[in-house]
């Protein structure tokens, strides 16, 4: 059967099988239909809930302006496919095409899409992050439960780690009127996503609306009462304060453990797959059967430097699901790569944050609009010689221009030297990241290139 044949059967007739009942994993099964493909289509999700959206958890949903269960995702289309909701992919059996799922079932595929995201990183100490007052916040029902502590007005909320989740959390419980500290180990908040720059500028803004902010500070433990509850957070520093709730906000964890010895190149960095959402396995060949899309995915991107990418933004979840269901049941020919422009936006403290590129990339920063004095700004960051990125305090408008800039590879520091007369300076300055060595929070967009400390591949010897 020829190759196109082969695809026209799959149309038709075949079975696409998607692990992850994510925004990704939806948009892709709309895609599939609305492409034409007429097969059986099964939809798994470790969770008991049919896809959903997650930023109003850590925004709208904790100051009560909706609830989380009215967080479904609105559906495009009906895409007609058995939905296998509340069981875990547990293993994949490449050679059978076949998933292993938690409750014993296998279900099997002429196709896998995998797009199972990630998880929140849960308090390193089993017993404290099991204490009445711990929360994560990731899920539906970890913002339920924490709204409906919130309500109770407890006296002191804590946040471990200062990236954009836990800022978010922070501004929620200033509006809500309630006492909060937030501990972040790295010099200031939001350093891992843009760089200690910006992040003078956001600490400036917590501290302002009255944050307990606690900068190079560590949470070294949590302590609870005779009943279980949570009454203390233990520093770093030798101090120790009271507290009723903690938000373990430390970042998130690629759902990959279930690909453990299938032979795909997945682990704590996602799924490797090229640019056409193909995955790759161990050894890097891709084939025509495994795509993966979304969070849990790492690809290059040839804007910068073909490094691998992995891209936590709502956005990318749904250009890449989209590329990734054309591909799936298209031939080589007809394939298209995934170039989309990573963008993040954050609402917290009455800022609208936004950037769009890879600011972790920038060796250079010049702020081109507005100033960082007042909080409205537009900063634009360089890497060897070429715009890379730029990020907005309330000038969201301005980042199209940038957009193009970043696409089109135009020249580092900017040429347009008149842009906004009242701009604070065009002179580089180091954006001021962290060692990337040292653990910090929050950073959007993660590099994931290969490490010379990570090896994977098992040489096996050809067969005379």
């Amino acid at each position: 059967m020829s190759a196109d044949s082969e695809v026209e059967a799959l149309r038709r007739n075949g079975h696409i099988v998607v692990v992850g009942a994510s925004l990704a994993g939806l948009r892709a099964a709309e895609t599939l239909r609305d492409k034409g493909f007429t097969g059986s289509l099964t939809m798994i999700g470790d969770e008991p809930y049919e896809p959903y959206d997650r930023p109003p958890l850590s925004k709208q949903a904790l100051l009560g302006r909706t609830q989380a269960e009215d967080t479904a995702l609105p559906r495009r289309r009906d895409i007609d496919a058995e939905w296998r909701l509340g069981v875990a992919a547990e293993g994949l059996d490449r050679g059978a095409r076949q998933v292993r799922l938690a409750d014993g079932a296998t279900v099997s595929y002429d196709r896998l899409l995998i797009t199972t995201g990630t998880r929140a990183r849960p308090w390193f100490h089993p017993e404290q992050a099991a204490l009445d007052g711990v929360f994560v916040l990731r899920t539906r029902d970890d913002s339920a439960r924490l709204s409906r502590k919130l309500t109770g007005r407890p006296s002191r909320v804590l946040v471990i780690g200062a990236g954009f989740t836990g800022c978010e959390v922070a501004s929620a419980c200033r509006e809500l009127g309630l006492e909060v500290t937030v501990a972040e180990r790295g010099p200031g908040p939001l350093v891992g996503a843009l760089g200690g720059v910006i992040g003078e500028v956001a600490e400036r803004l917590q501290r302002r609306y009255g944050v307990d902010l606690r900068c190079g500070i560590s949470v070294t433990a949590l302590e609870g009462d005779y009943g279980g509850r949570l009454k203390r957070a233990h520093l770093s520093d030798g101090s120790a304060i009271d507290v009723e709730v903690a938000v373990v906000s430390l970042g998130a964890i690629r759902n990959t453990e279930w690909l453990a010895g299938s032979g795909v190149a997945a682990g704590p960095r996602g799924v490797a797959c090229d640019a056409g959402c193909r995955v790759f396995d161990v050894n890097g060949i891709v084939t025509d059967d495994l795509y993966a899309a979304g969070d849990v995915a790492r690809s290059p991107h040839p804007l910068f430097g073909y490094q691998f990418l992995s891209l936590e933004h709502w956005g990318n979840a749904v250009e890449q699901a989209e590329i990734a269901a054309h591909n799936l049941i298209c031939s080589g020919l007809e394939r298209r790569p995934h170039l989309w422009l990573p963008m993040f936006w954050s609402s917290q403290f009455g800022i609208n944050i936004k950037s769009v590129g890879v600011p972790t990339l920038g060796d250079q920063l010049v702020v081109s609009q507005g100033t960082l004095a007042e909080e409205r700004f537009v900063a634009v960051y360089g890497y060897r010689g070429r715009v890379i990125a730029a990020a907005s305090f309330n000038r969201a408008k301005q980042l199209g221009f940038y957009q193009e800039q970043i696409a089109a590879g135009a020249p580092f520091p900017p040429e347009y030297r008149m842009v906004d007369r009242r701009t604070e300076t065009l002179q580089p300055v180091d954006p001021a990241f962290p060692d990337p060595h040292l653990p910090t929070h929050g950073a959007t967009v993660t590099l994931t290139g290969h490490s010379p400390s990570e090896r994977r591949v098992e040489f096996v010897p050809s067969r005379p």
